[in-house]
């Protein structure tokens, strides 16, 4: 994520900020423009942003639940994020305004990434049977408590991973080093893009992608099935980057996309704080790195895995002087990077801007 500024008092910002702490002003983001900008009332609901003068925008209408502080198309209710929202929590059941704020923050983080890998998206009123939506739900109307994933584009979010104690519970039951909201989503958008990208890209694509990650056509219901009977090992490291991966070529690329998201996003932090290492004396492996240039668009893969394994173990051990878990408690092995390397290559070929 960048780094953002007010501009009318130069206050640094940040993404989920509603208002400069500084000068008082309402600030909106404006994504066309990866911008978070400074807002000048103008009467009524429309908003004149101080990044794009000229202009007249008002709020998304998810902005009156506090859900969300992106500025709208002209003509539009909802921003580009909310606009592919399909079924959102019940507000009337106590604790689900405040379950629906968080999972809008990640939900926000995810579409900032997409916007600027330049990704297609298509939402069900362009694409019916395979546009991308999210249902944000407790449980389905047959009683049946929900649970996470995708299908055909619908996007399914469990309200109660918004609990941090649900979802630590779950995390420690399910035995997953990381296990967060933001995760959820890069998961399964992965799966969203596999139908896109992959799926509906004809036979040469599809070839591609199992001489990285397995033939897709193995039964999918009896590989989980398998999965979650199969004794836990520890054979699966240093070939997948989870051991969820193990599971079935699709769950091992949607793991795989996730990561990529996860490094990409954090590399543009890094860039946007100047960030750079020079652990003196660290030869094996070495510790420098300086990201200097953006990762969403002008790195390649190398430099990304330049930059991002010394900042893991910079990071790691900081938080391990502070007493908390690993930042990235992942090992990137060869046959990893391989399979990053193909993400990253299908992401550079399919921007559409």
């Amino acid at each position: 994520m960048k780094l953002f500024f007010c501009q009318s008092c130069q206050q640094v910002l940040f993404f989920e900020n509603t208002a400069c702490e500084r000068c008082g002003h309402t600030l909106g983001y404006l994504p066309e423009q990866t911008e978070l900008s400074a807002l000048d009332a103008l009467g009524g609901d429309l908003w004149k942003p101080l990044a794009a003068p000229g202009q007249a925008r008002a709020l998304c209408a998810n902005n009156a639940h506090s859900a969300c502080n992106w500025l709208a198309q002209p003509g539009q209710a909802y921003c580009i994020a909310c606009s592919f929202n399909r079924t959102i929590p019940n507000l009337s059941v106590p604790g689900n305004i405040e379950r629906w704020q968080k999972l809008e923050v990640a939900k926000h983080r995810l579409f900032y990434t997409l916007l600027r890998l330049g990704l297609p998206l298509r939402n069900r009123r362009q694409d019916p049977e395979g546009g991308l939506a999210f249902d944000f739900l407790d449980s389905l109307p047959d009683g049946t408590p929900a649970m996470t994933g995708h299908m055909n584009g619908i996007i399914t979010i469990a309200i109660h991973e918004a609990d941090d104690a649900q979802r630590e519970r779950l995390r420690l039951e399910m035995g997953e080093y990381y296990r967060t909201l933001l995760g959820h989503f890069r998961h399964e958008i992965g799966h969203y893009y596999w139908n896109v990208l992959i799926r509906d890209a004809g036979p040469a694509r599809q070839a591609a992608c199992r001489a990285v990650f397995g033939d897709d056509r193995r039964d999918y219901g009896a590989s989980l099935e398998a999965y979650y009977a199969a004794t836990p090992t520890t054979a699966w490291q240093g070939l997948y980057v989870s051991q969820y991966a193990t599971s079935h070529p699709w769950e091992d690329f949607a793991e795989t996309w996730a990561h990529y998201l996860h490094i990409i996003s954090t590399l543009e932090t890094a860039w946007a704080y100047g960030m750079s290492l020079d652990a003196r004396g660290a030869q094996a492996p070495p510790l420098r790195a300086s990201v200097t240039r953006d990762p969403y668009t002008e790195m390649t893969f190398d430099e990304i895995t330049q930059g991002w394994l010394p900042l893991t173990y910079a990071v790691n051990s900081l938080n391990r002087s502070m007493g908390l878990p690993d930042f990235y408690p992942f090992v990137l092995t060869p046959d990893i990077l391989r399979k990053l390397a193909f993400i990253h290559e299908l992401i550079r070929e399919s921007r559409v801007g």
